[in-house]
């Protein structure tokens, strides 16, 4: 049977309308409004606290609390000198990492470590260096500048 306007039916629960709950005994949803009878969510103002567990101990409170976390954290973006290697750059300011794909924020403090080796001279500004990092780029005729008031190459 082919298709045309007289025979276009619209899919199966197309054309049902929302349920409307509350609306009396002829609603075919009255009395409780499908709710149930007795229990928190019968009543109306219901609300459990994130994580409640319905009087059992929480699991953030049943687990051992670990560690310590530094909120004075100082978070470093890496970048391995293999990386730096495979580019053309004989200069990397801090404006080139992004540029140049090596770090993903552009207000990331930058830190080189010394993972891989230089061939050739490279000027590389940064925030911080790893001692590796450091000796490797001095050693292949490059320097490591410490970007924004630290005078030595640290760990």
């Amino acid at each position: 049977m082919t298709k045309n306007l007289s025979n276009l039916r619209a899919p199966k629960k197309a054309n049902t309308g929302r349920k409307r709950v509350g609306r009396g005994m002829g609603s075919g949803m009255g009395k409780t409004a499908t709710r149930g009878h007795k229990g928190q969510w019968s009543r109306s103002g219901a609300s459990l606290l994130r994580g409640f567990e319905g009087g059992q101990m929480p699991l953030h409170r049943r687990l051992p609390k670990r560690g310590f976390t530094n909120i004075f954290r100082t978070e470093y973006a890496i970048v391995n000198l293999d990386r730096i290697a495979g580019l053309s750059a004989t200069e990397i300011g801090l404006d080139d990492y992004r540029k140049l794909g090596l770090v993903s924020d552009r207000k990331a403090l930058v830190k080189v470590l010394g993972s891989g080796d230089l061939k050739k001279a490279v000027t590389i500004h940064a925030h911080k260096f790893s001692k590796s990092a450091a000796e490797k780029i001095e050693k292949a005729g490059g320097k490591a500048v410490v970007v924004g008031g630290e005078a030595a190459p640290a760990a």
